[in-house]
């Protein structure tokens, strides 16, 4: 999943902190850190969606699933797993493609 961690800290630092990543560690808190608000995470679920390949639910929008680095890429590898498990074959995630 190192290409997914690379893109979406490049989406976050180029969309969110202006090129400044020093405050952006894996597990840093988007929301606590004030990075993204409200409207921030609907541009991060755009980009997920846009750029992975994926439908994220409106139960899906919480910040278990979106609210770091980490927790991001968790969320992207559990979609993919399920989506492997309903197709029974490789998920339609474009991870690493």
């Amino acid at each position: 999943m190192a290409y997914a961690t690379n893109k979406i800290r490049t989406f976050i630092i180029d969309n969110f902190l202006f090129g400044d990543d020093t405050r952006l560690q894996e597990t840093t808190s988007f929301l606590e850190e004030g990075i993204i608000d409200s409207t921030g995470v609907l541009e991060l679920v755009n980009f997920l969606e846009e750029e992975f390949g994926l439908i994220i639910t409106d139960e899906e929008l919480i910040p278990e699933n979106l609210d770091s680095i980490e927790r991001v890429e968790a969320f992207l590898e559990r979609k993919r797993h399920h989506a492997d498990l309903e197709n029974e074959g490789p998920a339609v995630l474009r991870i690493g493609a």
